[in-house]
């Protein structure tokens, strides 16, 4: 069973148990709330409304749409969070785009995390008892370092001190959500490292980004290999130096058009150009009459 099919049949088991009306959970005090911080949960879209304090007003529909194709393919990457107002209503907290593209996609349910009242410091206690785990994946990690910074507004120095890791690694970690959703899943799903991603995100264009990592997968690449494939995309981008060969062409000196020269002065004109653009027009002379002669053709 792979881990998307586990994550999934454990997000419905707690949808069942917060539709139990008899067990009804409001704070963390009540009675299966532990298994609800922290986790994620499957939940019915008509469930959730979207919070009216929403500072995001316009959505593009273009970008909805694309959303919602990649949401179709690959399903909902990252949950999105929701506030328990009363018995199965909630209220969005974050991931309005994500909600939305989800009911383009035609969508029934959505994963999300429920913040219950006076559950804070049970969030902040399960994310971190979380990342200490061995078995999550880098974009389980990221995700939960994400929700600390924005649910629980910890710093990533503030959490750098709860989680005993680095800034340095807890900055490593969510870059790699700024990946192409097709990479998360890659890395989610163990056909490339965490190693692979972090020189993968050097690129900013997704669409590069998705090549780069057809390439890794199909020619199993190491994480130095994809290092090498990226600094080349890179160098490629850069405006390559005109060739000497391509600013001469320009003037195309050849026997041909330095034929008028010959035939004013009467003798065979050596014209030479180089690699700048600059050059030199010798015009021999064989007698102090020949040079007059020359001499007098320039004057007029």
């Amino acid at each position: 069973m792979t881990k998307a099919i586990k994550k999934q049949a454990l997000g419905r088991g707690l949808s069942a148990l917060l539709k139990n009306p008899e067990n009804d959970i409001k704070s963390v005090d009540d009675k299966g709330a532990d298994k609800v911080v922290g986790n994620i949960i499957e939940l019915e879209l008509d469930a959730i409304e979207i919070n009216p304090f929403q500072p995001r007003t316009h959505f593009n529909e273009e970008a909805l749409q694309e959303l919602s194709t990649s949401i179709k393919e690959l399903g909902v990457i990252q949950p999105i969070t929701v506030r328990k107002l009363d018995y199965n209503k909630y209220q969005l907290i974050s991931g309005e785009r994500r909600l939305r593209a989800s009911k383009l996609a035609g969508l029934e349910t959505i994963p999300a995390y429920i913040r219950i009242a006076n559950d804070n410091e049970s969030l902040v206690m399960a994310l971190v008892e979380n990342i200490q785990r061995h078995d999550l994946d880098p974009i389980e990690v990221a995700l939960s370092y994400q929700r600390l910074m924005e649910e629980v507004q910890l710093t990533q120095e503030q959490m750098s001190d709860r989680v005993g890791k680095k800034r340095s690694t807890i900055a490593n970690y969510l870059r790699l959500l700024k990946l192409d959703p097709i990479i998360q899943t890659g890395i989610r799903d163990g056909f490339i490292t965490m190693g692979h991603g972090r020189a993968i995100i050097n690129i900013e264009d997704h669409d590069a980004q998705a090549d780069i990592y057809q390439k890794i997968v199909s020619g199993n690449l190491s994480v130095r290999e994809t290092e090498t494939l990226v600094k080349n995309y890179q160098e490629s981008l850069k405006p390559q130096p005109a060739k000497a060969k391509e600013r001469a062409s320009t003037f195309n000196v050849t026997e041909a058009n330095t034929k008028s020269f010959k035939d004013f002065f009467g003798a065979k004109v050596d014209v030479k150009v180089d690699d700048k653009g600059k050059g030199k027009i010798t015009i021999p002379f064989h007698s102090e009459e020949d040079f007059n002669r020359i001499l007098k053709l320039i004057n007029g």
